[in-house]
């Protein structure tokens, strides 16, 4: 079953400002949440959990260099297989 990618509004406008090799590796990485869930694999970057968070709260990296752009998702509910992109950006703005 495919799961929901839904990105928060902040996340949206945030997706506007990446460089065009940071949006075609948001594009795939929303394929892959869609398909593989929350747990998109080794295959992304610097991809992990992060500690400390309330709930289930991920990460990856889309570009290396610099700049370096991640992207931070949370699963929602996985009953209803939701996830959601809470931000888009900098490594060094990054909520984590």
């Amino acid at each position: 079953m495919i799961w929901k990618v839904e990105f928060t509004t902040k996340a949206s406008d945030q997706v506007a400002n990446l460089s065009e090799k940071a949006k075609e590796s948001l594009r795939l990485l929303v394929k892959d949440l869609q398909t593989s869930g929350a747990a998109p694999g080794k295959g992304w970057p610097h991809y992990g959990k992060l500690e400390g968070h309330k709930g289930d709260k991920r990460h990856c990296h889309l570009t290396r260099g610099r700049p370096t752009y991640v992207c931070c998702w949370a699963l929602i509910d996985k009953k209803t297989k939701l996830i959601e992109i809470y931000y888009v950006g900098t490594h060094e703005r990054a909520p984590y």
